[in-house]
């Protein structure tokens, strides 16, 4: 299985981040939430993206879904 990609939230663009899950890596961001610094782990499984949050574990059934989410949640960078 092929190394980590660990980067701060902002770091990499959506599509450096995707690139990585669809080279077989999992991406993990380093973000602030609920107070304090987190670490959100950013898979693929067969078909299914997955974050892995403090919190809860997000299922995305498709590419466009992992995008929204990476920009919704601030953990690529946004480019103007």
């Amino acid at each position: 299985m092929p190394e980590p990609l660990h980067a701060k939230a902002g770091e990499l663009s959506a599509d450096e981040i995707l690139d990585a899950l669809r080279e077989g890596r999992r991406v993990v961001i380093e973000t602030e939430m609920l107070g304090g610094v987190h670490k959100v782990t950013l898979r693929i499984d067969g078909d299914v993206y997955y974050c892995d949050t403090p919190t809860t574990l997000h299922r995305h059934p498709d590419e466009e879904g992992m995008r929204t989410c990476i920009d919704r949640m601030g953990y690529g960078r946004r480019d103007e």
